[in-house]
C-alpha cells in the first residue's frame, strides 16, 4: 500500500474518531487542557507529538499542491507542537488554553472536514 494512502486512512480515521469523542464528551477538552498543567502528562504528550510528527515526516514529506500536502502539514504541525510544548511548556499551555476556548467550534469543524476529506481520498467514496 502506498504510504500516502495509508497515512490518509490513518489521519482520516484519527481525526473522525477524535471529533466524535470531543462531540459526545466535551468535558474531555477541559480535562486535556487541565492535564497539560501536570508535568508528567506534558512530557508524555510532547514526546508522543514529536515521535508521531517525526515518523510522519520521515515517511511522508511530500510538498505537492494536492491532498498529500495535508498529510505532510499534519506531521510538521505535530512535530512543531511537540517541540514547542516540550521547550516552552508554560507559554504553550497558556496559548493552547486561549485558542481552545475561543476557537473550539472551528477546530471541531476542521477536524471533521479534514478527516472526511482524507477518508474520501483513501477509499474513493465520492469520485473526484
Amino acid at each position: 500500500m502506498d504510504h500516502s494512502i495509508f497515512l490518509a486512512k490513518f489521519w482520516g480515521w484519527y481525526l473522525i474518531i477524535f471529533f466524535l469523542i470531543l462531540s459526545f464528551n466535551p468535558k474531555r477538552i477541559k480535562q486535556i487542557i487541565n492535564d497539560l498543567n501536570d508535568e508528567k502528562f506534558l512530557i508524555i504528550a510532547s514526546f508522543l507529538a514529536i515521535v508521531i510528527g517525526l515518523l510522519n515526516i520521515l515517511f511522508h514529506n511530500i510538498w505537492q499542491l494536492n491532498w498529500k500536502l495535508i498529510i505532510t502539514l499534519i506531521g510538521w504541525l505535530a512535530l512543531f507542537k511537540g517541540v514547542v510544548l516540550f521547550t516552552f511548556p508554560k507559554r504553550t499551555t497558556s496559548a493552547l488554553k486561549f485558542i481552545n476556548i475561543k476557537l473550539v467550534q472551528v477546530f471541531y469543524t476542521l477536524l471533521f472536514l479534514t478527516g472526511m476529506f482524507l477518508l474520501n481520498i483513501a477509499y474513493g467514496i465520492v469520485p473526484m
